[in-house]
């Protein structure tokens, strides 16, 4: 079998849980090339994983008939833009999350796909940890009955990386469409990805940044700076579903909390769950409940071998034609959630999706 040649656009922090991913699946793919505006940067990390051609300009890597895929991982506002150009040029792409930042280009980035016949597969790993694929296995088989109300947390204490992150028009926004998409989007996916129809969100920006902190270290973005901050410190909302089944979110970069806190639960009318911050499953037997311990190897979320899963079924998707686990149209529901928090948050009213 002929290997895929990848193509890394983006050559960030993200960036290398794509490249040591590809490069653990060496029988099947060949990291090809690496683009980045910063041509040093790019030069560093073909060097480091082995890839022929190094690019500043995407349209000239998407140029080569030799590329078969792409990752993107860049700037969300420009997450549209290429991959759209991806799939015309004929690559199969991942994205990163978010698909974008807008409705309207997720909906452009759906129709590029349709047009092209070409695999795109949004970057939202959480699906692809073994433990959200366990749960996924039980609520398939009904160990849950009906789920009707999820929780979904996502809480920095001290966290916003500043930089592009902290910039709106490149991020498209702070916490909730950086962090917050994760959490959401793997309760909603466990829901069974049920059809929205109204969103009502708060978004409040009081703290800003918080770079006078001290004693305290946090990941800060390579083009971090403490003056400059334009997004939200926090969000949360209320999502309801066609389905009558809800989803409550909060989220944050900083807020005067005790400690950081991840959570995901759902709640069904035979059980319950929880995926985060260790997996937990709960139950009624004989007039009695029980709290569920599965014995698996991670307790939460392995970020590592989670990219190498979405790694894996990306490069199958590619080969065989099956339907990514996050194909184009959950990216497109996604931004509807996300944009209907921000303009709920932005109008004080309800956003209602017909």
């Amino acid at each position: 079998m002929n290997k895929l040649n990848i193509g890394i656009i983006g050559a960030g922090s993200i960036s290398d849980l794509h490249l040591q991913a590809y490069q653990k699946l060496g029988q099947t793919v060949k990291i090809a090339a690496v683009c980045d505006l910063n041509r040093a940067r790019a030069q560093e990390k073909a060097d480091k994983y082995g890839a022929s051609q190094v690019y500043e300009d995407y349209h000239q890597l998407l140029a080569d008939p030799s590329i078969d895929a792409v990752s993107i991982c860049t700037w969300n506002n420009t997450h549209a833009e290429i991959s759209i150009a991806a799939l015309k040029a004929g690559k199969h792409v991942l994205v990163e999350k978010p698909l974008c930042r807008t409705v309207e280009e997720a909906l452009n980035v759906q129709q590029a796909v349709r047009d092209s016949g070409k695999v795109l597969q949004v970057g939202f790993v959480r699906r692809y940890d073994a433990n959200a694929q366990l749960v996924k296995k039980f609520v398939e088989n009904g160990e849950f009955g009906d789920i009707y109300y999820a929780k979904a947390s996502c809480i920095r204490r001290l966290g916003n990386p500043g930089g592009w992150f902290a910039d709106k028009e490149r991020s498209g926004g702070g916490p909730l469409i950086d962090i917050g998409v994760h959490v959401i989007d793997i309760c909603w996916y466990l829901m069974g990805r049920p059809k929205v129809v109204s969103v009502t969100g708060n978004t409040y920006k009081k703290l800003g940044n918080r770079g006078n902190v001290k004693n305290l270290s946090f990941y800060k973005a390579a083009d971090y700076d403490a003056s400059q901050n334009s997004v939200e410190d926090m969000a949360n909302a209320l999502v309801r579903f066609d389905n009558g089944a809800s989803l409550m979110v909060d989220v944050s970069f900083t807020l005067h909390a005790k400690q950081d806190e991840t959570v995901v639960k759902l709640f069904g009318d035979k059980g319950g769950l929880e995926l985060e911050p260790a997996l937990a499953l709960v139950s009624e037997k004989h007039d009695t409940i029980l709290n569920i311990t599965p014995q698996t190897d991670q307790k939460g979320l392995n970020v590592t071998a989670a990219f190498q899963n979405e790694i894996r079924c990306f490069i199958e998707s590619c080969t065989t034609g099956v339907e990514p686990i996050s194909p184009v149209e959950d990216g497109v529901e996604l931004m509807k959630i996300l944009c209907g928090i921000y303009e709920s948050a932005e109008t004080g009213r309800e956003v209602r999706y017909e």
